[in-house]
């Protein structure tokens, strides 16, 4: 069988639900990697489109909700700044 949405070919599951719901499920689910800047702003926009969709498609937003709450994807550690500037200090003899 074809997933074939608005004249264009799904390749994967994943891309026939976003042609079909018009969600792309890494701006609620994460994408592997990011760090922390890129997905709280990631976030903010995830929350931005989750209230128009309560107000105008609620099932989808259920959909949405789903992907939120699935299992965090892992973020890369972030060096701290105290850590990459430390320098060994001895004791002067």
């Amino acid at each position: 069988m074809r997933s074939i949405v608005a004249g264009q070919r799904a390749a994967n599951e994943n891309e026939f639900a976003e042609l079909a719901l018009g969600v792309d499920e890494e701006l609620f689910a994460g994408v592997a990697g990011e760090d922390e800047m890129s997905r709280a702003a990631r976030l903010d926009a995830a929350y931005g489109v989750l209230a128009d969709l309560r107000r105008e498609d609620p099932e989808l937003a259920a959909y949405a909700e789903r992907l939120l709450k699935s299992a965090p994807v892992p973020l890369r550690r972030a060096r701290t700044v105290a850590a990459a500037n430390v320098v060994p200090v001895g004791v002067a003899a």
